[in-house]
């Protein structure tokens, strides 16, 4: 018997992948990739989700640690932990990914890894805590406030400027997720989730919120999180997440155990809010076919995607691409190549490829 329950023994290879680039010079900094070809459903468990920290893991008394509202409002305000416990909790399924996800198919060469370590920088859970905009009317908002500042605890002092209309809209201070604790790698003792949002925004170990009249113009939203163009500018405050899907059963690393029937399952999102459609292509894109959404389908959640498929041994160009409530509709590389430089590594919407080769093998390509 044991307090706390684990994974079977047997289970031990299902980890994410660490990246530590800056290796002893910055050891705080770094990501962990969920293993999406891994899991299946729509919810990450906790020990997965995908990690990304700028300055480590502070680890906080939260009988110590206080929230500031301030600035541009009426009547600053600090809630400890305790007290922001005694509020009505709401529960909410969101996804967060970093914009950086997916980086790996914007490099020249096709990387043959796994579909975790290519998109992973993505995770969906139960978010259960209070609307952030319940304590800015608690506070009375300046006429003059358009932005606010969120920043951490952590050792990096990350922050980010939030549009007031955002913060107002559907953005939570979550305190649980997938009904226990925060852990501390999710931001405990409380953090920021902005539905459908570039997940840097989301700042975890949440101590400060400042109301502005414009945006502050951070570290993380000038020299980093912003989108290089063919035309040598850098586009910012690209906030929403387009949409987005991948097949991950199978992708890259696995082996067809042969010809036959086969379902072919995967994940499709958009920071719009829901797919309505996703459509999956096993020659290169040449052909699509319209996937089984599983229900339920969820605004700015992960949906998760079916479809049987007869393989004939021969080889094979697997895609899938989504469509949102809007009409957005996920674009082809040569598209997305179209509009970003070379060098730009955030925000890569652009359709995946796995070449399925006649002995089975699957691996990352490009088409």
């Amino acid at each position: 018997m044991r307090t706390y329950g684990q994974p079977s023994k047997f289970e031990e290879p299902v980890k994410r992948l660490v990246g530590q680039p800056f290796g002893k010079l910055a050891p705080g900094a770094g990501v962990s990739f969920t293993p999406l070809q891994s899991l299946t459903g729509t919810i990450t468990p906790n020990g997965l989700h995908f990690e990304r920290h700028h300055g480590g893991v502070p680890e906080i008394d939260p009988a110590r640690h206080k929230l500031l509202i301030h600035g541009l409002v009426k009547k600053p305000l600090a809630f400890d932990v305790a007290a922001l416990l005694r509020y009505p909790m709401v529960s909410r399924t969101y996804f967060i990914e970093c914009s950086g996800n997916s980086f790996r198919n914007t490099l020249p060469q096709a990387q043959d890894v796994p579909c975790g370590a290519i998109h992973g920088l993505l995770s969906c859970s139960e978010w259960t805590g209070l609307p952030l905009a319940v304590l800015l009317n608690e506070a009375g908002v300046d006429a003059g406030a358009k932005w606010l500042l969120a920043e951490g605890a952590d050792a990096a002092g990350m922050s980010r400027s939030i549009p007031l209309s955002k913060a107002l809209d559907d953005t939570l201070i979550a305190l649980y997720q997938n009904g226990e604790r925060l852990r501390p790698e999710q931001g405990y003792p409380m953090r920021l989730v902005l539905p459908g949002w570039e997940g840097n925004m989301s700042v975890k170990w949440l101590h400060r919120l400042k109301l502005t009249d414009g945006p502050t113009h951070t570290r993380d939203e000038t020299s980093r999180y912003t989108d290089l163009m063919r035309d040598g500018r850098a586009r910012q405050f690209t906030f929403e997440v387009g949409v987005k899907s991948v097949i991950t059963q199978p992708s890259g690393g696995m082996t067809m155990p042969g010809p036959g029937l086969h379902q072919l399952s995967g994940l499709a999102w958009s920071g719009a809010g829901r797919v309505t459609k996703v459509e999956v292509s096993a020659d290169g894109g040449a052909t699509w076919r319209d996937a089984t959404l599983q229900a339920p389908v969820l605004s700015k959640s992960l949906t998760r995607f079916h479809l049987p498929w007869n393989w004939n041994g021969a080889p094979a160009m697997l895609q899938s691409r989504a469509t949102d409530e809007k009409g957005n509709v996920q674009e082809s590389r040569s598209a997305w190549n179209a509009q970003y430089s070379s060098a730009n590594r955030y925000h890569n919407t652009m359709i995946q490829t796995w070449a399925v080769n006649a002995n089975g093998s699957v691996k990352n390509a490009y088409a």
